[in-house]
């Protein structure tokens, strides 16, 4: 069983939006942080959104607040990231990501999640 599973990435245009969706498998989901990271081509992996344990905290990169939305539905073991107002520069493979520990807090960084999905890619055109 895989533990992590992204969807929901594809094409669309500037303005438009999408929302990618996580499936976790596992049955204490609730007890981890979850985050949502990208790599837009030829670049480095970046930080997008994270939330905590039971959904109340979140951090989102400052760039992309107001635009992006992570929540999660911790009886559906699912994460989602709502994408609004697309730019071409949101264009990447975007990953989910599930805690190393079960503090439950959000961190920003990427040594703080163990768990990696696939990654779906998100292209945005001009």
């Amino acid at each position: 069983q895989v533990p992590l599973v992204e969807s929901g990435g594809g094409w669309v245009q500037a303005g438009g939006s999408l929302r990618l969706s996580c499936a976790a498998s596992g049955r204490t989901f609730a007890d981890y942080a979850m985050a949502w990271f990208r790599r837009p081509p030829g670049k480095e992996r970046e930080f997008v959104a994270a939330v905590g344990g039971n959904g109340r905290s979140t951090v989102t990169e400052n760039d992309l607040k107001g635009r992006f939305t992570i929540s999660r539905d911790n009886v559906k073991n699912m994460l989602y990231l709502q994408m609004n107002n697309l730019k071409p520069e949101d264009t990447a493979v975007y990953y989910c990501a599930k805690a190393a520990n079960t503090d439950g807090f959000a961190y920003s960084q990427a040594f703080r999640y163990a768990t990696w999905g696939q990654g779906t890619q998100v292209t945005v055109s001009s």
